[in-house]
């Protein structure tokens, strides 16, 4: 178990996805409705990104946000940042599948907005089926508000409710 007042180490989440490719990670689509603030990544290896980088993501404000129904089993999915008030934000729909299990994912459009107003729009072309980003989701930790996983890329990132 990880100390509340600390985050986990790479070496933490490395062995948090050894135990969840064995078992699953028990992760429903329900448990991940909301939005994820971007806290921490690491390197395929777990060794930590340099620290600018994060502190750059999280000043930011990156965030991943999970929305839909589970009736319709559909997932909406927005990944954005903002700079005061300017946001560029990129929407599309997700799908969890599997015992680990994985988000796919495909964005389907693209905004700039300063407050209210929106300054750019652009549909994004989707990409070939075996192509499609995704997270492998490793581990949710309800009560710290803990979501981790390992991107496509191979890096591991921790995000925070």
């Amino acid at each position: 178990m990880i100390p509340t007042d600390s985050l986990p180490s790479g070496e933490d989440l490395l062995a948090l996805e050894r135990q969840c490719r064995r078992s699953g990670s028990g992760i429903t689509m329900a448990s991940l409705i909301g939005t994820w603030r971007l806290r921490a990544t690491w390197s395929r290896d777990g060794t930590p990104a340099p620290a600018a980088s994060a502190a750059l993501l999280r000043g930011l404000g990156a965030c991943l946000i999970l929305s839909g129904e589970e009736t319709d089993g559909a997932l909406r999915i927005a990944n954005q940042v903002n700079l005061g008030s300017l946001r560029l934000r990129f929407d599309g729909e997700a799908e969890l599948t599997g015992r680990r299990p994985l988000l796919m994912f495909s964005f389907r459009s693209v905004r700039l907005s300063l407050g209210t107003l929106t300054l750019f729009e652009r549909g994004l072309p989707q990409p070939d089926a075996r192509r499609m980003p995704f997270f492998a989701l490793i581990g949710l930790d309800r009560e710290q508000g803990r979501l981790s996983a390992r991107g496509r890329g191979g890096g591991l990132a921790l995000w925070m409710r």
